[in-house]
């Protein structure tokens, strides 16, 4: 049981998925690679990297430790001089190769990390480097993020890539954030980008996977730290749709929610409890405290990863969900101070936004947590649920996690939702070896498939399981995509496997 509770010793690291259908990813190694410039912050010459799923383990040419802007145009320079390609990493939580590839020169931006507020303006500008956690607690008790996934742990340039989407079903997804960017591309020249200002690079900067230029700094929207009450309710999951229309869109003072779809056999994708946030004041009171940290993260790791050993736990894990949670929730503002709320509980906007899931890591070997996200037409939803429900009952690997979110119409150029969806967000548990990569990639490619037939998208940050047909079916707009990287970055600087996968599958020369 301790072992269960246990927190990771170190990073998990469990070998290489090597082809993407079919197609092998490793490159050969430099045959004589250039020496290292001593003018340039390396934490690492030569060695390896891997991302979360530990299973994108690659040799790379070296890391460059950025704290400053210099840093970056100097190392672009020498990549360009010596022939190397360029792969942008901060925390490396996506988990197919997104974040570096073989023989790249690798810029570590975790240090490239300032912040500052502008109070009036309500604004923040920030390099790509910070985390959203650190963020919050700066901007705590009297600001707010606007746009961020639903946990902390990521870095803001690591969400623009992506154009993360999480609790606030109004607010979308950060693209719908940004003031302005700063971008350096390819050749080392610097550009402001907006949605009306060089709009087409920001279009492709944002969700382009860090394949056009690294962002140097952007300015977001903040929001103030609205007070909310609290509450929940279980529904049924086919119920979504008519729950959705009838009482999330039309209440504008839903701040956030958050639906999570039991995981036991006995209601598996049936039920979902809903967690809802009512706004009752724009800000809170003058005595809010510091944003704690998630409580009883041993007790909740063992929960998770009993789990994985079948459906009494995984009954277990529902039975707690629903009736242990509420009693230990943390209402961290005073009912007084908001409008005498009775005996509701009070939170600001940054606790629920506040949580890095450490209960999610554990120090388990031979085993890895993935996750998977399907972006699904509204209308199509009670279809598309019911037959994901089949296809995940009758395979093996243990779905940890499901959740149903809200997405808008994004306009971006590679983007998961073309017209409003609804999104699944699986985490499911799978053996490190070659029997659970075979099981997994099976699984990814069936729902996939159901995605495709119901005239969705599947998120492209995870693990490059899909086909050519898969990937072309949910992403027409892929060859425009790669025509734009080679006009933008003509001599492909910025590369990653992530990128010479997709570009692989996309049947563009």
């Amino acid at each position: 049981m301790a072992r269960l509770a246990r927190g990771p010793s170190g990073p998990k690291n469990a070998g290489r998925i090597a082809d993407i259908d079919g197609i092998a990813l490793p490159l050969k190694p430099i045959a004589s690679p250039p020496a290292f410039d001593p003018s340039l912050p390396w934490s690492a010459k030569g060695g390896d990297i891997n991302d979360a799923s530990g299973l994108s383990r690659t040799p790379v040419y070296g890391v460059v430790e950025v704290s400053e802007e210099h840093h970056i145009a100097k190392a672009l320079a020498f990549a360009r001089a010596n022939g190397l390609k360029v792969s942008l990493a901060a925390i490396r939580h996506s988990m197919g190769g997104h974040a570096f590839d073989d023989n790249a020169l690798v810029l570590d931006l975790k240090k490239f990390n300032k912040v500052t507020v502008d109070a009036a303006a309500k604004t923040m500008t920030l390099q790509p480097g910070a985390r959203w956690h650190d963020i919050q607690n700066l901007l705590h008790p009297r600001f707010a993020v606007k746009a961020m996934q639903s946990t902390d742990i990521f870095s803001v340039g690591g969400s623009l890539s992506v154009n993360a989407h999480g609790m606030d079903h109004q607010a979308g997804s950060v693209a719908g954030s940004i003031r302005s960017m700063r971008v350096m591309l390819a050749d080392g020249s610097v550009t402001t980008c907006s949605a009306t200002e060089n709009s087409e690079l920001f279009r492709h900067v944002v969700g382009g996977y860090g394949l056009f230029g690294v962002v140097l700094e952007a300015t977001l929207d903040i929001v103030d730290n609205a007070v909310y009450r609290t509450s929940r309710e279980i529904i049924k999951s086919d119920d979504f749709p008519k729950f959705f229309a009838e009482v999330l869109e039309p209440n504008k003072d839903i701040g956030l929610f958050y639906g999570h779809l039991s995981t036991a056999p006995g209601n598996f994708l049936e039920d979902m409890i809903v967690y809802r946030y009512d706004k009752v004041a724009e800000e809170p009171p003058a005595d809010q405290p510091d944003i704690g940290e998630p409580g009883s993260v041993g007790l909740k790791r063992v929960i998770i990863n009993l789990a994985k050993w079948g459906s009494v736990f995984q009954e277990l894990k529902w039975f707690t969900e629903k009736t242990l949670e509420p009693k230990f929730e943390n209402c961290t503002v005073a009912r007084t101070a908001a409008m005498a709320q009775g005996e509701a509980c009070l939170v600001t906007r940054n606790n629920p936004m506040h949580d890095s899931v450490p209960y999610l890591f554990n120090d388990l070997n031979d085993e890895t947590d993935i996750l998977h996200e399907y972006f699904i037409p509204r209308a199509a939803y009670v279809e598309f649920i019911t037959e994901a429900r089949e296809i995940l009952r009758n395979q093996s690997l243990p779905v940890l996690n499901a959740s149903v979110r809200i997405v808008h119409k994004e306009d971006v150029a590679l983007t998961y939702a073309p017209e409003p969806a609804y999104s699944l967000v699986l985490y499911i548990n799978q053996p490190t070896d070659a029997d659970g990569n075979a099981k997994m990639r099976a699984l990814t490619r069936a729902l996939i498939d159901v995605t495709i037939k119901h005239g969705g998208r599947f998120f492209l940050p995870y693990q490059l399981h899909y086909t050519a047909k898969e990937l072309q079916a949910s992403y027409p707009e892929l060859p425009a995509f790669l025509a734009a990287k080679r006009h933008y970055d003509p001599t492909e600087l910025f590369s990653s496997t992530f990128y010479r996968g997709i570009k692989a599958l996309s049947g563009v020369a």
